[in-house]
């Protein structure tokens, strides 16, 4: 039996229309496929020779050789991350421009009333890379020569101490609710200006990541006076830990992740996740990676996701109850 004209018709666009959608992705699946065919390029929204520059330019190198290809890192520094971030989400999703962000990533959307994109829908998360406690640093002379006396004296008289981004400010704010300290934040531009001032003694306390203090206190200039973890780091064996002396859950981590814009395709995903371990899991790197106080975690898209929800919604609450609003 011959169908109706109409419902011929309507079968014949579908099909149509199901064929220019299978032309039209054929060109990406094939590029997905050949990638990466040039240069790749890491963008870091931060200043270079802090702590998110060297991962990512460790990682480049190492992928670099593994693809025989140009990885090149390009710092876009300012307006905490997002100037860069913003560069990244506005790229087209082709795997060639990709992000590696720290922890203020997922604080930003808490603390800045109004970001250039969408946190949670312009990135296409590829891979959390690295962890690492946050620091609490002190002057070589300082007069605090371990934990329990900066918390003793922090009970008695107010202690300011320097932040760089959400994250490291947040963290201070965290120990200050938990241990119940009079504890001032103080807000920089980077980490480095932060050093100069610890050490130069015109700030009692630094909150940074590993990787920006370690310079200053292998050359005796800084001590590392508490770590934001529940066990102490083998790198800084006699900095204490919050819970040590009672104060459960000052808990904070600097970690490092890399992105693409939203709508990367999942074989590039995949791709970078297999590269990714491989050079990661290299014991020279791996290595590396510990002496810098980072822990390789190699977290998957999936649970990085989660990973990246979970933070948000956690100092969203330490915000909350400091009274600290987006500006």
């Amino acid at each position: 039996m011959r169908m109706p004209t109409s419902v011929s018709r309507r079968q014949a666009l579908v099909t149509a229309a199901a064929g220019l959608a299978a032309w039209r992705a054929a060109p990406a699946l094939a590029q997905a496929g050949n990638w990466p065919a040039k240069t790749v390029t890491v963008v870091v929204p931060y200043a270079a020779g802090g702590g998110t520059d060297i991962i990512a330019r460790t990682v480049a190198q190492r992928l670099q050789e593994r693809w025989g290809q140009s990885v090149v890192v390009d710092n876009k520094a300012g307006a905490n991350g997002t100037i860069g971030s913003a560069f990244v989400a506005k790229a087209p999703p082709d795997g060639y421009t990709l992000l590696m962000v720290v922890g203020s990533h997922a604080i930003n959307p808490v603390l800045m009333k109004s970001l250039p994109y969408e946190t949670r829908t312009a990135f296409t998360p590829v891979m959390l890379l690295a962890q690492s406690p946050t620091v609490f640093v002190v002057s070589s002379t300082s007069p605090y020569k371990n934990l329990k006396d900066l918390l003793a004296a922090a009970q008695r008289e107010e202690i300011a101490y320097g932040y760089s981004e959400g994250h490291t400010r947040l963290t201070g704010e965290l120990a200050r609710q938990i241990a119940k300290i009079k504890f001032l934040g103080v807000a920089y531009k980077g980490g480095a200006p932060i050093m100069v001032d610890v050490i130069g003694g015109h700030l009692p306390v630094g909150v940074t990541s590993v990787l920006t203090a370690l310079p200053h206190v292998k050359a005796g200039k800084l001590r590392v006076i508490a770590v934001a973890a529940r066990e102490r780091m083998p790198i800084f064996p006699e900095a204490m830990t919050f819970e040590e002396l009672g104060y459960k859950g000052v808990e904070s981590s600097s970690w490092y992740g890399m992105f693409g814009p939203a709508g990367l395709s999942p074989t590039v995903v995949a791709r970078l996740n297999t590269d990714l371990k491989a050079v990661a899991t290299d014991p020279d790197l791996k290595r590396q990676m510990e002496g810098q106080g980072a822990t390789l975690v190699l977290t998957p898209p999936d649970a990085f996701q989660k990973f990246l929800d979970q933070e948000t919604a956690k100092w969203g609450r330490v915000a909350k109850a400091g009274g600290i609003e987006a500006e």
